[in-house]
């Protein structure tokens, strides 16, 4: 069988080179880039091609090492470690510097055990798992405010510190205070966050992939 086009109806782009300028073109040309760090520029614009929300550098808070905290780690090898399948896949891979392991552990069999006797969730028991590979490591939390906030319990009680820390779940039940918490912790690692219930998958990911490259 021969495919063939169905009749054009409607007038838009098709040309996949021209859409991806026209979208930067319109992000810069619409967003207020003006307190995002310099070197953290083309960080918050992937981040609104990725949500399709031009305000959200209203929320958007990146600590001023971000950017060359997590390009050095990457760029020495280190993992990506994150809390859902869903920013781990959105992670582009062929953005990597050094063929980085891009790790989620919420299918570990141990997992479901450890959920159900400390009383939390997979996501926030699939965090205990980093700890051997958490030293040094680019962490991306973008879907569960229980993983963000365990994390943090695990650094407080002594757990190797990351490099840097993308913490952008998303939600209306403890995401906007998890994100509050990573900003006033102690350690201040090298972090962004989407100040509020705004975060998910999609903006870790893109977050990540403008970190593993200067590209745009």
């Amino acid at each position: 069988m021969t495919l063939r086009p169905p009749p054009r109806r409607y007038e838009y782009l098709t040309d996949g080179g021209e859409i991806y300028v026209r979208s930067f073109a319109t992000i810069r040309a619409e967003s207020d880039l003006s307190a995002i760090p310099e070197n953290a520029e083309k960080v918050a614009v992937r981040m609104i091609h990725a949500s399709g929300q031009t305000d959200l550098t209203r929320d958007l808070v990146i600590h001023p090492d971000l950017v060359p905290a997590a390009r050095d780690a990457l760029n020495a090898g280190a993992p990506i470690l994150t809390d859902a399948n869903m920013v781990a896949s959105g992670v582009t891979r062929t953005r990597l510097p050094a063929d980085n392991d891009v790790v989620c552990l919420l299918a570990d069999p141990r997992v479901p055990d450890l959920a159900e006797r400390w009383g939390t969730t997979r996501s926030a028991a699939a965090v205990s798992l980093w700890a051997d590979r958490l030293g040094g490591a680019v962490v991306a939390i973008g879907n569960a405010p229980t993983a963000l906030f365990h994390l943090l319990e695990m650094l407080d009680a002594g757990a190797p510190r990351p490099a840097a820390i993308v913490g952008v779940p998303v939600g209306f039940i403890g995401a906007a205070e998890s994100k509050d918490a990573l900003l006033e912790h102690p350690l201040q690692i090298p972090h962004l966050v989407v100040r509020g219930r705004r975060g998910g998958s999609a903006m870790a990911s893109s977050a990540i992939n403008a970190l593993a490259q200067e590209k745009e």
